[in-house]
């Protein structure tokens, strides 16, 4: 006699699965304990634990320096590892995201149960080296799907990619003479890079200050608004 409990349950994700993202999601929503899993190109990628000098640190300093950027910018809104829905093979969980609102214009839109569909403008990753997923698929797919800038923080090498999306592919900002990369994207986020990798926060706020401050920043408050 076939035991009904054991035929309707629902499997458990498992690092290396090939599912569709509906059954990626099926799964997803009935683990008990819901640790960061990510979808690409059909594959399950399941977090291991985070150490806090090589992510955990990094990523908070990252998100400070978004969060003051959204802080001074109505119409762009900041997550931190949303769900982003970006076609039928990819559902990843990005350290952090940069949008614009749709009133404003934005390319991606909040579903009816709160996850993001479409493509964001900016997405940061933490990675701990070149050879991570971040730096190969996640890159092909967010520049597939149109996601618009893309940063990865390579924690081991020290080292940080800033890349603009330009004809399909990815291309590399450069620091100008003042050692800062400024978003093609978001006028006045402007980035010390590297103060950022040298942990002093107190200067890459500075020269963001800077970067809000700017009339081209100032523009961009307007357009939004408008």
């Amino acid at each position: 006699m076939v035991n009904l409990s054991l035929k309707q349950r629902i499997p458990p994700l498992e690092n290396g699965d090939r599912l569709t993202r509906y059954e990626f999601e099926r799964r997803y929503q009935a683990m008990p304990h819901h640790q960061k899993a990510e979808l690409i190109e059909g594959v399950v990628y399941l977090a291991s634990p985070l150490r806090f000098e090589s992510h955990a640190e990094p990523h908070g300093h990252t998100i400070t320096w978004l969060g003051v950027y959204e802080a001074s910018t109505p119409g762009v809104r900041l997550g931190i590892e949303p769900t982003v829905r970006l076609d039928r093979d990819n559902e990843p969980q990005p350290d952090g995201v940069l949008l614009i609102t749709p009133a404003a214009n934005g390319q991606s839109r909040l579903s009816d149960n709160d996850y993001i569909e479409g493509a964001p403008e900016l997405v940061i990753e933490i990675a701990a080296s070149s050879v991570a997923i971040d730096l190969h698929d996640k890159k092909k797919v967010y520049g597939r799907n149109g996601v618009k800038e893309y940063i990865v923080w390579q924690i081991f090498e020290n080292k940080l990619d800033w890349f603009r999306l330009q004809q399909g592919e990815y291309i590399s900002l450069e620091v100008d003479a003042d050692g800062i990369i400024k978003s093609q994207v978001f006028p006045g986020l402007w980035l010390s890079m590297f103060d950022l990798l040298a942990g002093n926060m107190q200067q890459v706020l500075a020269v963001l200050q800077l970067g809000l401050n700017s009339p081209e920043h100032q523009i961009f408050v307007q357009q939004l608004s408008s």
